[in-house]
């Protein structure tokens, strides 16, 4: 077992740890004297660690909800409904809400267990490799409103969160995609020469699996990510501590925090436009095409680069399609720029970017977005 602390000056206010087995989950509980369930219902029926679960909290006696949760279910009114469960269920001050699922579900529950009777203690089992790597580490919860990502939430800290990459393995090859643009990010904003064996690990396993027919690519991804268990154990823990490191400096996004949303601002945008046309397309894949526009935005601001693609966007989006990912964003500038006018993060019409001088140094950067849409004509 690996324990990764995110700090308020020198108390632990969060621990992520990081397990080989699923079944170590019970002893993290033991301090919990009343604990509540929320699982995704995709999960339920598809992740073979659901079951496994589901046998911890029954020997427990530990009352479970299922939930849909999808981009279109994170709302307020899912929200409300499992703090209407909690309160049905006996939930009280002491209750631990845990939620098990990915990135939408953490969001939720975290965001409902921050509301419910003023805040309860909450603690997440992700079982996506974008929530074990991003979306459950930070304490950022909340839910979309009104066609806008994120627009409503809190920064809470979970008591713990329980990563095991054993449980991706059941995941389809496209979720598990979608999270690789998490870590990559990750390993932008600080390298250590984690980005290069991310790129060689991730796409040595997309190579395997895209030469195959359809029919058998399925089963080999699953053997697949069992085979590569103990890289991804590693890249994952890697990432978590550079998340865990600059939360535990900028709890509250005041400063260093900001780089964690490298291409964010751009992918928000292609998720709302994607809601708006009913496209299917993941935050992952957002998040990969955001890189890429942070990149030319990178290399026309910081180099003088004009020409189409930039030096740095052409080899980002190289390394993100080889990693499995296909980073083409299919909605015009101008849509967007209207969309990113009234991201969360603007501040006197100023949109704090971050921009990337070279893999493990990114900055903020304030600009317009009129601005930003001249650069990037």
């Amino acid at each position: 077992m690996e324990q990764i602390n995110v700090y308020s000056g020198d108390r632990i206010i969060s621990r992520i740890i990081v397990e080989e087995e699923i079944a170590a989950l019970e002893s993290c509980l033991e301090r919990y004297s009343h604990v509540f369930a929320v699982m995704d219902s995709n999960v339920a029926m598809s992740c073979p660690a659901a079951m496994q679960i589901a046998e911890i909290m029954n020997r427990r006696g530990v009352p479970g909800k299922l939930i849909d949760a999808s981009e279109e279910d994170k709302t307020m009114d899912t929200v409300m409904d499992i703090c209407g469960w909690l309160l049905d269920s006996g939930a009280d001050r002491d209750a631990l809400i845990l939620a098990v699922g990915g990135g939408v579900t953490t969001d939720m529950v975290g965001f409902a267990a921050s509301i419910y009777k003023r805040g309860v203690r909450f603690a997440y089992v992700p079982t996506t490799l974008l929530a074990q790597v991003d979306a459950s580490i930070g304490g950022k919860t909340g839910v979309n409103f009104e066609r806008y990502k994120n627009m409503l939430g809190v920064i809470r800290q979970p008591e713990f969160t329980y990563v095991c990459p054993k449980v991706l393995a059941s995941l389809p090859h496209r979720e598990f995609s979608a999270g690789v643009a998490e870590m990559l990010k990750t390993f932008i904003i600080k390298d250590e020469g984690n980005y290069q064996k991310a790129i060689d690990v991730l796409s040595e396993m997309h190579q395997g699996y895209s030469i195959l027919p359809e029919e058998s690519a399925a089963d080999y991804w699953t053997d697949c990510v069992d085979a590569y268990a103990n890289e991804l154990a590693y890249l994952i823990s890697e990432a978590v501590r550079v998340k865990a490191g600059v939360v535990s400096r900028d709890q509250f996004e005041k400063g260093e925090r900001r780089k964690l949303n490298l291409g964010h601002t751009f992918a928000h945008a292609v998720e709302t436009l994607a809601q708006r046309y009913d496209d299917d397309i993941s935050h992952g894949e957002a998040v990969a095409m955001g890189l890429v526009f942070a990149a030319r935005l990178s290399d026309r601001v910081y180099r003088g680069d004009m020409d189409t693609p930039t030096a740095m966007e052409g080899s980002i989006a190289i390394d993100l399609c080889d990693c499995g990912l296909f980073p083409e964003c299919p909605y015009p500038l101008e849509e967007m720029a209207e969309i990113m006018s009234k991201d969360k993060k603007a501040e006197s019409g100023i949109v704090h970017f971050v921009l990337i001088r070279e893999v493990g140094d990114v900055m903020t950067y304030d600009l317009t977005i009129d601005e930003v849409v001249k650069l990037l004509k």
